[in-house]
C-alpha cells in the first residue's frame, strides 16, 4: 500500500507540475451506456450459462479452477443471486458463499470477469472498461433467468460492478450487497484519483503494479465506472442494501465505502445495513477468505447472506462472530 501512496502522489505531482490541465479532460464514458436486454426465461438463462462455462471448459487459458459456475435447482426459484468476484480473483472465490445461498433455495450464477482466471495470470492488467460493464450487465441477464428476485453480491472491484449494477438496472435488482467495495483507494488523498485515471487510463504513463499486483491502468478501469455513478442515484426498486468491511482493510478508502452505498439506499428509502469485521478475526481487504478462522467462517458467510437478505447488521454486543 505504501508503494500504492507513493505512485498515487507521484503522478499527483507530475499533473501539477506538467499537465494540470488533466483535471479538466472529460473521463469519457460512452462505453459506460447500457443496451436493453431481452430477458430470458430459466431454460434459456440455463443454457447461456452452460454455454459460457463449455467453453470456458474448452479453453486452455482457462485454469479449470477458475471457470465460471452455474448453481441451479432445476428449474426457475424464487430468489436468484449473482456473485462478482474481485480484481485479479476468479469465481472460486465465492465458492463458499455460493454454497450457503444455494442451500438456502437461491440458483446462483457466478461469472468469471474478462481476462481473469487465466494461465496467463497477469491478462487482467489488459481489461477495459467496456468489457467490465458488458461482462456485468450480461451476467445480470443471465441471473435474471434464474429467479424471480434478484439481487448481487459483489466484492472489492465485484462491488463496484454490482453497485454499477443496482443503478443501471434498477428495474431488476432488488437486493445488493457490496463487500469491501472499491470505490477509491485507501490512505491515498481523494485529489489523486482524477490523474491517476487520467494518466494511467488512457496509457499517457506507462502501467506500473502495486505491491499486491495491481496493475493501475487496471484499477483505473473500476475507478472510472465509480465516476459514472450519480451522486443523486434514481429511487429504483431496491427493497436491501449493505456493506461488509473490515477495519484492516488498507486496499479501500473506508468511508466511501459506506458513502456511495448510503446515497443509493437512501435514494430508495431504505436503510443500508453496515457491517465492519472484528479486527480480532484477522480478516483483511479479501473478506471471503475464511480460511483462518475454521468453524467460524460458516457464521460469518451465514452473517452475510442475512445482511443481503435485509437482516440488521449485528452490533459489538450481539455480533454473529467474535473475538
Amino acid at each position: 500500500m505504501p508503494q500504492f501512496i507513493a505512485l498515487l502522489v507521484g503522478a499527483t505531482a507530475l499533473v501539477a507540475a506538467a499537465v494540470g490541465g488533466l483535471y479538466l479532460w472529460p473521463l469519457g464514458r460512452r462505453e459506460l451506456r447500457l443496451a436493453p436486454a431481452s430477458p430470458l426465461d430459466f431454460d434459456a438463462a440455463t443454457a447461456a450459462a452452460r454455454s459460457i462455462t463449455a467453453a470456458e471448459a474448452a479453453d486452455a487459458q482457462v485454469r479449470p479452477e477458475s471457470r465460471s459456475r452455474l448453481l441451479s435447482h432445476g428449474a426457475r426459484t424464487g430468489r436468484a443471486v449473482l456473485l462478482l468476484h474481485g480484481y485479479t480473483m476468479a469465481p472460486e472465490q465465492h465458492d463458499e458463499l455460493a454454497e450457503v445461498f444455494f442451500a438456502r433455495g437461491y440458483n446462483v450464477w457466478i461469472p468469471r470477469a474478462p481476462r481473469h482466471g487465466m494461465v496467463d495470470r497477469p491478462g487482467h492488467h489488459r481489461i477495459e472498461t467496456g468489457e467490465l460493464t458488458s461482462y456485468a450487465a450480461q451476467a445480470l441477464t443471465v441471473a435474471a433467468g434464474l429467479g424471480d428476485e434478484v439481487g448481487v453480491v459483489g466484492i472489492s472491484g465485484g462491488a463496484v460492478l454490482a453497485t454499477w449494477l443496482a443503478q443501471v438496472r434498477g428495474d431488476v435488482v432488488r437486493r445488493l450487497l457490496v463487500l469491501s467495495p472499491f470505490f477509491g483507494p485507501g490512505q491515498a488523498p481523494a485529489f489523486a484519483v482524477r490523474p491517476l485515471i487520467t494518466l494511467y487510463g488512457r496509457r499517457i504513463l506507462p502501467d506500473r503494479l502495486t505491491a499486491r499486483g495491481y496493475s493501475l491502468a487496471a484499477v483505473t478501469r473500476y475507478l472510472t465506472i465509480v465516476r459514472s455513478l450519480s451522486r443523486r442515484p434514481r429511487r429504483t426498486g431496491l427493497l436491501s442494501a449493505a456493506v461488509a468491511i473490515s477495519p484492516l482493510d488498507t486496499v479501500v478508502d473506508a468511508t466511501a465505502a459506506v458513502r456511495v452505498p448510503r446515497r443509493i439506499a437512501r435514494a430508495n428509502g431504505i436503510d443500508l445495513r453496515v457491517y465492519a469485521l472484528p479486527e480480532s478475526l484477522g480478516v483483511r481487504h479479501n473478506t471471503l477468505d475464511l480460511t483462518a478462522l475454521g468453524d467460524g467462517a460458516a457464521d460469518v458467510l451465514q452473517l452475510y447472506v442475512d445482511l443481503y437478505e435485509g437482516e440488521p447488521a449485528p452490533t459489538a454486543d450481539n455480533a454473529a462472530v467474535g473475538g
